[in-house]
């Protein structure tokens, strides 16, 4: 039946080798997978898909081929997800110590503990430590005050769980996906096109031009050279940090290194804010007020040709974005578009989604009426790179 699960991928256009399904073979044997489902599903993908690109089509065909597996392992009754969808949240009972003994608990252990409480609940709880719940300080329910944990119904309220119960556990990793680190490298080396040719001499081989010429010349081999390309692009990095950035770091840490490591930049400068960009940028992540530059001095520090890239959520208070009008002092929206017409390329790319704390996000639908704004998927980074080194 094993053997089934190997011709069913391959059926399903994934290209997996006799000698990966060998590998794959070998570590099941060693043990690797142990007991656990998840852990053998991680384990066949490590093993047998060779692209990111691959991931949503390969969950896709391992949840039909162990479909009733992946059900058994995880089922909410309906008369639990009745209630807790509608949580009655008990105020006021954080508990410091349960806290510090749940922060200890691995992903592993709550997902056992769950699977027992499953089979041992009959009714409903609140404001508990124990029991699948709402409030209360239980690392299973939702809208509690736990570190970690597993959401089970309701709505995220604090984002501290790291899995939802009964929603798909596997990533999408389709061209609507957020990005991690490796597939914003491969995404910025899409740069490389748009590097320019130099007036340097010519000693680069064309291999296309070579063999042309070699055949037009009856066959005696004919070498031709063009000039080198070299990058030509000049980034202007402006990231938003702190604040309701702090939900969104591990995706912008990515971005960032991604950016440092790249090397299809001529010169690439960073600079950081808080919500909105002012008189001041801050040269660490951290806003330290004394480490900064002015924003006036950036400006006329660099030329018009540096691409500029925004990465922030555009969610603020309104007074941040407009408050400068009432105090006779340039806002912060004066601020942007400042930047925006100073530099000939800007684009904006945003990890969030609009939702905001303070509603209707006013601000984010101002800035995004201002700028070119992308969300940070794989198709959006690359339409933002291009839009980046068009023509205005």
């Amino acid at each position: 039946m094993f053997t089934d699960f190997f011709y069913y991928l391959r059926s399903q256009g994934l290209a997996v080798s006799l000698q990966e399904w060998l590998t794959l073979c070998e570590a099941l044997d060693k043990g690797l997978a142990g007991a656990s489902f998840t852990r053998f599903y991680g384990l066949c993908r490590a093993v047998l898909i060779k692209s990111e690109a691959d991931y949503d089509k390969f969950d896709s065909a391992f949840i039909r081929y162990f479909r009733a597996i992946a059900e058994a392992s995880e089922e909410i009754p309906p008369e639990l997800m009745e209630w807790l969808n509608k949580p009655a949240v008990t105020p006021g009972n954080y508990d410091e110590e349960i806290a510090r003994l749940n922060s200890l608990l691995t992903p592993e252990q709550i997902e056992e503990m769950l699977a027992q409480r499953l089979k041992e609940q009959k009714e409903e709880h609140n404001g508990g430590s124990y029991w699948v719940g709402t409030g209360g300080m239980s690392t299973f329910g939702n809208a509690g005050n736990s570190p970690t944990g597993i959401r089970v119904g309701g709505q995220s309220i604090h984002h501290r769980a790291f899995r939802v119960a009964g929603e798909r556990r596997f990533r999408d990793f389709t061209g609507d996906t957020v990005l991690d680190t490796r597939q914003f490298q491969v995404a910025l080396r899409r740069l490389r096109q748009y590097s320019a040719k130099t007036d340097a001499p010519k000693t680069e081989l064309n291999p296309d031009a070579t063999v042309d010429a070699t055949c037009e010349n009856g066959g005696t081999l004919k070498l031709v050279y063009e000039r080198p390309r070299i990058n030509t692009v000049k980034v202007l990095m402006l990231m938003d940090s702190g604040g309701s950035m702090d939900y969104y770091s591990g995706l912008c840490t990515a971005l960032f290194q991604a950016v440092r490591k790249s090397n299809h930049f001529k010169d690439l400068k960073i600079y950081y804010f808080h919500n909105c960009v002012y008189s001041h940028l801050y040269t660490e992540p951290t806003c330290n007020p004394a480490k900064w530059v002015t924003t006036e001095s950036v400006l006329n520090t660099l030329g018009r040709d540096y691409k500029v890239i925004f990465v922030g959520d555009a969610e603020m208070a309104p007074y941040e974005l407009w408050g400068g009008q009432y105090a006779k002092r340039k806002s912060g929206l004066d601020w942007l578009l400042t930047i925006r017409d100073h530099f000939s390329h800007v684009v904006w790319l945003n990890p969030g989604t609009g939702d905001s704390y303070w509603g209707v996000c006013q601000t984010y639908d101002a800035i995004r009426h201002e700028f070119d704004m992308y969300t940070l998927t794989v198709k959006n980074l690359e339409k933002a790179l291009k839009k980046l080194v068009s023509a205005r």
